[in-house]
């Protein structure tokens, strides 16, 4: 018996009871990838059809997801079936990915075909490794994946699962398995799905609650919008904040600066505030102040306050440096043990312990000292050899116990003497040095001036990452004196940005600096 197949995506598609049904999916550990699987076997059995399940496993969590497989069919004549153990490419009449991009690589797989494969799949994004790890933007372009499903695959329903899983407190497992039975892909009634997670016998109301949201899904708006470039939002600034002094800081934005600068400056202002005091803020607004008379001396007007804008968005980067008191700060938040806990889904009366790796350098030491005591160790070899020997080791730190929680808290409290530090002396100096650069090219050329602040972004962390965007950022303003009379030196030097951005160890700057040199 031969199988019709429509050319109408939202037909319906008459199973052949002549060969198994094959479904795959695609998770990653801890997305309940075998949960979903046993979920189906389950019902197929239950629904007297046959069934099996297979997992081919993925090298790690997240550079290669876990295979489950599953083949299922009427019994016959008491004659049970003989299955497949793996999907083979063009067979498949389901695929259910619990990421995105592992919809893609099923695609790639050859598990997704035109002509008989409905791809179900959840938009949110886990992140591979290879796209952290980029200094950059290294983050997979999700309407490529989009483009390519919807060419490769017979129907594709497609939205965030992970998020209407959470919010009906349960996990993706649940969402999945509801946009599985929205989708019609499996001949069995809706009764039948909520029996099989009735008789699991754990988080059943919940699980229930989000795979009643998926199937509505499915069945009402099965796909997803997705965008290249994710969404910023920024807060409008407000009439009050409540507080005296953050009062005052909303009222000079608010008479200070144009209406283009509002949203950014208080972003900036709220991060300064909380990284330093309402005071740093206030030196803050003095210092974009300053650029802002710049701009409008140089016909920043007309360019929208371009100048202006990129100054109030990195000069609020460069005065919240990442330092050792900073780190300190963030790891002994209350908001962050209660982000962990709810994470990890701990119960109330049970204890979580975080454990983080930590590997001081004496440089870092030397940069939390107060400035003089800080060079006069540095201009010490001898004595910065001795302490680094003993502080230059990798510890594994228990930050929920007592006496690592009051270091750090020790260490947190010193953000009051922050203004008097080696670090904080040096990296005003940097800033300094970086706007006046930005200043002196602002009457000869706007636009280069304005790509000079934003050639911060490339100065991020502390440590060896910090050291290493620094390096990448004088070299890209190295490039400055070629550029500098140039119609198009600031398209040049965004160039030379984002080649900086794409690998660690600046291969490819390297090669965009040559190309500079040769104009």
């Amino acid at each position: 018996m031969n199988e019709h197949v429509s050319i109408d995506p939202t037909a319906p598609v008459r199973q052949s009871t002549d060969k198994p049904l094959a479904l795959a999916v695609v998770a990653m550990g801890g997305q309940g990838g075998g949960v979903l699987a046993d979920w189906i076997v389950s019902m197929a059995e239950v629904e007297g059809w046959m069934a099996q399940t297979t997992s081919v496993p993925g090298v790690a969590q997240r550079t290669g997801a876990t295979i489950y497989y599953i083949e299922m069919l009427p019994a016959k004549d008491g004659h049970a079936p003989i299955f497949s153990l793996m999907p083979t490419p063009g067979d498949v009449d389901v695929v259910l990915a619990a990421e995105l991009m592992e919809a893609g690589r099923s695609v790639l797989r050859g598990l997704v075909t035109p002509d008989k494969t409905t791809l179900i799949a959840s938009t949110h994004r886990a992140f591979a490794v290879s796209e952290k790890q980029t200094p950059g933007d290294g983050i997979g372009n999700p309407e490529v994946v989009v483009d390519a499903t919807d060419f490769a695959s017979r129907r594709t329903i497609a939205f965030d699962m992970e998020t209407l899983a959470v919010k009906n407190g349960s996990v993706i497992s649940a969402s999945m398995f509801g946009a599985l039975a929205g989708s019609g892909a499996l001949p069995f009634p809706r009764a039948a799905f909520e029996a099989t997670i009735r008789a699991g016998g754990k988080g059943i109301e919940p699980s229930l609650k989000a795979f009643g949201a998926a199937f509505d899904r499915a069945k009402n708006n099965p796909r997803d919008v997705v965008s290249a470039t994710p969404l910023k939002r920024l807060d409008a600034l407000p009439a009050s904040s409540g507080h005296p002094d953050l009062d005052r800081l909303i009222g000079r934005i608010r008479t200070e600066f144009p209406a283009e600068a509002h949203a950014m400056l208080y972003a900036g202002t709220r991060k300064l505030t909380d990284f330093q005091d309402p005071a740093y803020a206030g030196d803050y607004l003095d210092r974009v102040g300053k650029m802002l008379a710049l701009d409008r001396a140089n016909g920043g007007e007309a360019s929208g306050h371009a100048f202006t804008l990129q100054a109030a968005k990195y000069v609020a980067v460069a005065m919240a440096y990442d330092d050792v008191i900073r780190v300190a700060d963030l790891k002994v938040r209350q908001s962050r043990f209660e982000r962990v806990r709810k994470e990890v889904g701990a119960k109330e009366d049970q204890i979580v312990y975080m454990t983080e790796y930590m590997h001081p350098r004496m440089d870092e030491v030397c940069g939390t000292l107060p400035r003089r005591l800080g060079l006069w160790i540095e201009s010490s070899p001898r004595l910065f050899a001795f302490l680094d020997r003993r502080i230059n080791k990798g510890r594994r730190v228990r930050t929920a116990t007592l006496f690592w929680f009051l270091g750090l808290y020790t260490v947190s409290a010193l953000r009051g003497r922050r203004r008097g530090t080696l670090r904080h002396a040096r990296e005003m100096a940097h800033m300094d040095a970086w706007l006046k650069t930005a200043t002196e090219l602002l009457p000869e050329n706007y636009d280069l001036a304005t790509e000079v602040l934003a050639a911060r972004r490339l100065v991020k962390g502390y440590s060896d990452t910090h050291s290493r965007g620094l390096s990448k950022f004088d070299r890209v303003l190295s490039a400055l004196p070629l550029l500098r009379q140039r119609d198009d030196g600031a398209d040049w030097l965004r160039r030379l940005k984002q080649a900086a951005l794409l690998d660690e160890g600046g291969i490819a700057l390297d090669g965009a600096l040559k190309t500079v040199a040769t104009l």
